[in-house]
Protein backbone atom coordinates (compact mmCIF):
# COMPACT_ATOMS: atom_id res chain seq x y z
CA UNK A 1 0.00 0.00 0.00
CA UNK A 2 1.02 3.60 -0.86
CA UNK A 3 0.07 7.17 0.33
CA UNK A 4 0.11 10.07 -1.62
CA UNK A 5 -0.62 13.50 0.53
CA UNK A 6 -0.38 17.37 -0.38
CA UNK A 7 0.19 19.48 2.33
CA UNK A 8 -0.45 23.00 2.22
CA UNK A 9 -0.30 25.06 5.13
CA UNK A 10 -3.77 24.91 6.40
CA UNK A 11 -4.89 21.31 5.37
CA UNK A 12 -3.13 18.16 4.01
CA UNK A 13 -5.15 15.76 1.62
CA UNK A 14 -4.34 12.28 1.85
CA UNK A 15 -5.09 9.46 0.15
CA UNK A 16 -3.97 5.27 0.74
CA UNK A 17 -4.08 3.29 -1.76
CA UNK A 18 -4.64 -0.22 -1.10
CA UNK A 19 -3.53 -3.50 -2.90
CA UNK A 20 -6.61 -4.25 -4.70
CA UNK A 21 -6.14 -0.37 -6.04
CA UNK A 22 -8.94 1.04 -3.64
CA UNK A 23 -8.18 5.01 -2.75
CA UNK A 24 -9.20 6.01 0.76
CA UNK A 25 -9.04 9.78 1.19
CA UNK A 26 -8.88 11.54 4.33
CA UNK A 27 -7.58 15.04 6.11
CA UNK A 28 -5.06 16.41 8.25
CA UNK A 29 -4.26 19.81 9.21
CA UNK A 30 -1.36 21.31 7.46
CA UNK A 31 2.73 21.16 7.97
CA UNK A 32 4.34 23.68 7.09
CA UNK A 33 7.72 22.75 8.29
CA UNK A 34 8.70 26.81 8.62
CA UNK A 35 5.51 27.14 11.63
CA UNK A 36 5.34 23.16 12.41
CA UNK A 37 8.32 21.60 14.18
CA UNK A 38 8.76 17.77 13.52
CA UNK A 39 7.61 16.58 17.67
CA UNK A 40 4.22 18.99 16.84
CA UNK A 41 3.99 16.84 13.07
CA UNK A 42 4.41 13.40 14.75
CA UNK A 43 1.97 14.40 17.60
CA UNK A 44 -0.62 15.92 15.01
CA UNK A 45 -0.69 12.53 12.65
CA UNK A 46 -0.68 10.57 15.93
CA UNK A 47 -3.91 12.43 16.89
CA UNK A 48 -5.79 12.81 13.62
CA UNK A 49 -4.57 10.00 11.19
CA UNK A 50 -7.67 7.57 10.59
CA UNK A 51 -7.51 4.91 13.47
CA UNK A 52 -7.73 2.04 11.43
CA UNK A 53 -5.18 2.95 9.17
CA UNK A 54 -2.82 -0.03 9.18
CA UNK A 55 0.58 1.98 9.10
CA UNK A 56 3.05 -1.07 9.49
CA UNK A 57 1.19 -2.31 6.05
CA UNK A 58 2.31 1.14 4.15
CA UNK A 59 5.33 0.53 2.09
CA UNK A 60 5.62 4.06 0.30
CA UNK A 61 4.82 7.80 1.61
CA UNK A 62 4.91 9.95 -1.11
CA UNK A 63 4.28 14.26 0.96
CA UNK A 64 4.44 17.00 -1.32
CA UNK A 65 3.98 19.98 1.19
CA UNK A 66 4.08 23.64 1.66
CA UNK A 67 7.15 24.96 3.23
CA UNK A 68 9.66 21.51 1.54
CA UNK A 69 11.75 23.45 -0.62
CA UNK A 70 15.14 23.30 1.12
CA UNK A 71 17.02 19.76 2.30
CA UNK A 72 16.89 21.14 5.73
CA UNK A 73 13.15 22.18 5.39
CA UNK A 74 12.06 18.74 4.04
CA UNK A 75 14.17 16.94 6.80
CA UNK A 76 12.05 18.21 9.47
CA UNK A 77 8.83 16.44 7.72
CA UNK A 78 10.77 13.32 6.81
CA UNK A 79 11.87 13.19 10.67
CA UNK A 80 8.16 13.24 11.44
CA UNK A 81 6.72 11.00 8.41
CA UNK A 82 9.42 8.07 9.23
CA UNK A 83 8.91 8.06 12.96
CA UNK A 84 4.52 7.86 12.51
CA UNK A 85 5.41 5.44 9.44
CA UNK A 86 8.11 3.38 10.46
CA UNK A 87 8.10 0.52 7.85
CA UNK A 88 7.75 2.94 4.83
CA UNK A 89 9.97 4.66 2.49
CA UNK A 90 9.59 8.50 2.97
CA UNK A 91 9.83 10.71 -0.11
CA UNK A 92 9.47 14.57 0.49
CA UNK A 93 8.70 17.02 -1.74
CA UNK A 94 7.40 20.59 -2.34
CA UNK A 95 3.72 21.13 -2.75
CA UNK A 96 4.55 23.08 -6.09
CA UNK A 97 6.16 20.16 -7.84
CA UNK A 98 2.92 18.34 -6.57
CA UNK A 99 0.90 21.33 -8.38
CA UNK A 100 3.24 20.99 -11.31
CA UNK A 101 2.60 17.85 -11.52
CA UNK A 102 -1.36 17.36 -10.86
CA UNK A 103 -1.49 20.54 -13.29
CA UNK A 104 0.06 19.55 -16.35
CA UNK A 105 1.53 15.40 -15.65
CA UNK A 106 4.22 15.08 -18.09
CA UNK A 107 3.60 18.32 -20.35
CA UNK A 108 5.63 21.50 -19.52
CA UNK A 109 4.43 24.91 -18.99
CA UNK A 110 3.45 27.19 -16.17
CA UNK A 111 1.96 25.87 -12.67
CA UNK A 112 1.10 28.34 -9.79
CA UNK A 113 -0.10 27.95 -6.29
CA UNK A 114 -3.01 29.94 -4.67
CA UNK A 115 -4.08 29.28 -1.63
CA UNK A 116 -3.03 29.92 1.89
CA UNK A 117 0.08 31.18 -0.07
CA UNK A 118 1.51 31.88 -3.13
CA UNK A 119 3.60 30.09 -5.69
CA UNK A 120 4.87 29.65 -9.36
CA UNK A 121 6.95 27.98 -11.60
CA UNK A 122 7.64 26.59 -15.18
CA UNK A 123 7.95 22.73 -15.82
CA UNK A 124 10.02 20.56 -18.07
CA UNK A 125 7.50 17.62 -17.84
CA UNK A 126 9.52 16.15 -14.77
CA UNK A 127 10.56 18.58 -12.75
CA UNK A 128 10.26 22.29 -11.81
CA UNK A 129 13.12 24.44 -13.80
CA UNK A 130 12.54 27.97 -12.76
CA UNK A 131 10.86 29.58 -9.35
CA UNK A 132 10.58 32.78 -8.28
CA UNK A 133 10.38 32.98 -4.84
CA UNK A 134 7.02 34.60 -3.65
CA UNK A 135 8.58 35.80 -0.57
CA UNK A 136 6.12 34.39 2.02
CA UNK A 137 3.24 35.99 4.28
CA UNK A 138 5.36 38.80 5.30
CA UNK A 139 7.52 39.57 2.37
CA UNK A 140 5.45 38.74 -0.93
CA UNK A 141 2.62 35.81 -1.17
CA UNK A 142 0.38 38.34 -3.61
CA UNK A 143 -2.42 36.81 -4.79
CA UNK A 144 -3.19 34.57 -2.21
CA UNK A 145 -5.65 34.26 0.56
CA UNK A 146 -3.02 35.54 3.48
CA UNK A 147 -2.82 38.47 1.24
CA UNK A 148 -5.98 39.02 0.36
CA UNK A 149 -6.51 39.25 4.23
CA UNK A 150 -3.87 41.51 4.93
CA UNK A 151 -4.96 43.97 2.47
CA UNK A 152 -8.66 43.17 3.48
CA UNK A 153 -7.12 43.84 7.57
CA UNK A 154 -5.36 46.69 6.21
CA UNK A 155 -8.29 48.88 5.27
CA UNK A 156 -9.83 47.91 8.29
CA UNK A 157 -7.69 49.05 10.59
CA UNK A 158 -6.93 52.61 8.21
CA UNK A 159 -10.60 53.06 8.31
CA UNK A 160 -10.74 52.43 4.69
CA UNK A 161 -13.49 49.84 4.34
CA UNK A 162 -17.15 51.11 3.17
CA UNK A 163 -19.04 51.62 6.37
CA UNK A 164 -21.38 48.46 5.59
CA UNK A 165 -18.54 46.51 5.11
CA UNK A 166 -17.05 47.11 8.48
CA UNK A 167 -19.75 46.93 10.77
CA UNK A 168 -20.25 43.32 8.97
CA UNK A 169 -17.09 42.70 9.68
CA UNK A 170 -16.99 43.90 13.63
CA UNK A 171 -20.42 41.90 13.55
CA UNK A 172 -18.87 38.69 12.17
CA UNK A 173 -15.64 38.87 13.98
CA UNK A 174 -15.97 41.17 17.13
CA UNK A 175 -11.89 41.54 16.33
CA UNK A 176 -10.56 45.37 17.44
CA UNK A 177 -7.42 46.39 15.97
CA UNK A 178 -5.21 46.09 18.87
CA UNK A 179 -7.13 42.77 18.71
CA UNK A 180 -5.64 41.99 15.16
CA UNK A 181 -2.03 43.16 15.79
CA UNK A 182 -1.38 41.14 18.73
CA UNK A 183 -2.50 38.54 16.91
CA UNK A 184 -0.27 39.13 13.80
CA UNK A 185 2.77 40.08 16.00
CA UNK A 186 2.44 38.13 18.76
CA UNK A 187 0.88 34.90 18.27
CA UNK A 188 1.99 31.59 15.88
CA UNK A 189 0.43 31.14 12.55
CA UNK A 190 -0.69 34.48 11.72
CA UNK A 191 -0.46 33.32 8.08
CA UNK A 192 -3.28 31.12 8.67
CA UNK A 193 -5.07 33.78 10.91
CA UNK A 194 -4.57 36.39 8.22
CA UNK A 195 -6.06 33.69 5.38
CA UNK A 196 -8.72 32.86 7.32
CA UNK A 197 -10.29 36.27 6.18
CA UNK A 198 -10.66 35.67 2.51
CA UNK A 199 -13.65 33.78 3.09
CA UNK A 200 -15.26 36.77 4.64
CA UNK A 201 -14.27 38.64 1.20
CA UNK A 202 -15.53 35.70 -0.26
CA UNK A 203 -18.81 35.26 1.63
CA UNK A 204 -19.44 39.42 1.73
CA UNK A 205 -22.58 40.43 0.33
CA UNK A 206 -22.75 43.89 1.67
CA UNK A 207 -20.19 45.71 -1.09
CA UNK A 208 -19.96 43.32 -3.81
CA UNK A 209 -17.93 45.65 -5.47
CA UNK A 210 -15.61 46.32 -2.89
CA UNK A 211 -14.72 42.69 -1.97
CA UNK A 212 -14.05 42.61 -5.89
CA UNK A 213 -11.70 45.30 -6.31
CA UNK A 214 -9.81 43.71 -3.28
CA UNK A 215 -9.23 40.32 -5.01
CA UNK A 216 -8.37 41.58 -8.18
CA UNK A 217 -5.95 44.49 -7.19
CA UNK A 218 -4.54 41.32 -5.33
CA UNK A 219 -4.59 39.36 -8.38
CA UNK A 220 -3.35 42.05 -10.31
CA UNK A 221 -0.30 42.16 -7.54
CA UNK A 222 -0.08 38.57 -8.12
CA UNK A 223 1.10 39.20 -11.61
CA UNK A 224 2.87 42.06 -11.80
CA UNK A 225 5.43 41.20 -8.98
CA UNK A 226 5.68 37.54 -10.17
CA UNK A 227 4.26 35.81 -13.35
CA UNK A 228 5.21 38.33 -16.02
CA UNK A 229 8.68 38.10 -14.40
CA UNK A 230 9.30 34.77 -16.35
CA UNK A 231 10.29 34.51 -19.72
CA UNK A 232 7.83 34.16 -22.51
CA UNK A 233 5.37 33.55 -20.30
CA UNK A 234 2.45 35.12 -22.63
CA UNK A 235 3.29 31.34 -24.74
CA UNK A 236 2.04 29.23 -21.76
CA UNK A 237 -1.54 28.78 -20.81
CA UNK A 238 -2.15 29.61 -16.99
CA UNK A 239 -2.49 26.11 -14.89
CA UNK A 240 -3.36 27.27 -11.04
CA UNK A 241 -4.04 24.46 -8.16
CA UNK A 242 -5.86 26.15 -4.51
CA UNK A 243 -8.76 27.05 -3.03
CA UNK A 244 -8.34 30.98 -3.44
CA UNK A 245 -7.51 30.26 -7.47
CA UNK A 246 -10.83 28.16 -7.56
CA UNK A 247 -13.00 30.31 -4.94
CA UNK A 248 -12.14 33.46 -7.11
CA UNK A 249 -11.47 31.69 -10.67
CA UNK A 250 -14.34 34.45 -12.29
CA UNK A 251 -12.12 37.29 -11.32
CA UNK A 252 -8.55 35.34 -11.47
CA UNK A 253 -9.50 34.57 -15.57
CA UNK A 254 -10.19 38.08 -16.29
CA UNK A 255 -6.70 39.10 -14.71
CA UNK A 256 -4.67 36.20 -16.67
CA UNK A 257 -6.40 37.17 -19.74
CA UNK A 258 -5.41 41.16 -19.21
CA UNK A 259 -2.18 39.90 -18.93
CA UNK A 260 -2.01 38.08 -22.34
CA UNK A 261 -2.43 34.40 -20.98
CA UNK A 262 -4.60 32.19 -22.01
CA UNK A 263 -6.55 30.11 -18.91
CA UNK A 264 -5.77 26.56 -18.55
CA UNK A 265 -6.16 23.98 -15.72
CA UNK A 266 -8.02 25.91 -12.49
CA UNK A 267 -8.42 23.53 -9.49
CA UNK A 268 -9.15 23.35 -6.03
CA UNK A 269 -6.97 20.57 -4.83
CA UNK A 270 -4.05 18.39 -7.03
CA UNK A 271 -4.42 15.02 -4.97
CA UNK A 272 -6.63 13.16 -7.62
CA UNK A 273 -4.43 14.09 -10.28
CA UNK A 274 -1.33 13.36 -7.98
CA UNK A 275 -2.81 10.02 -7.25
CA UNK A 276 -3.32 9.23 -11.21
CA UNK A 277 0.77 10.72 -11.94
CA UNK A 278 1.81 8.36 -9.13
CA UNK A 279 -0.08 4.89 -9.74
CA UNK A 280 1.02 5.74 -13.77
CA UNK A 281 4.34 6.24 -12.57
CA UNK A 282 4.72 2.94 -9.86
CA UNK A 283 2.09 1.08 -10.71
CA UNK A 284 3.90 -2.37 -9.16
CA UNK A 285 4.75 -0.57 -5.75
CA UNK A 286 1.34 -1.43 -4.20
Amino acid sequence: MIIIADGGSTKTNWCLVTEEGKKVYFNTEGYNPYFAPTDYIIQSLKDSLPTDLEKDKITEVNYYGAGCSTSEMRKVVEDAMQAVFTKSKISIGHDLLAAARALLGNNEGFAAILGTGTNTCLYNGREIINNIDSGAYILGDEGSGCHIGKKLLVDYLRGYMPDAVRKNFWETFKLTPDDINEIVYTQPRANRFCASFSKFVYDNIVNIEYSRNLVKTSFEDFFRNLVVHYPDYQKYTFNCIGSVGYNFRNVLEEVVTENGMTVGNIIRSPIDNLVKYHLELTPSHL
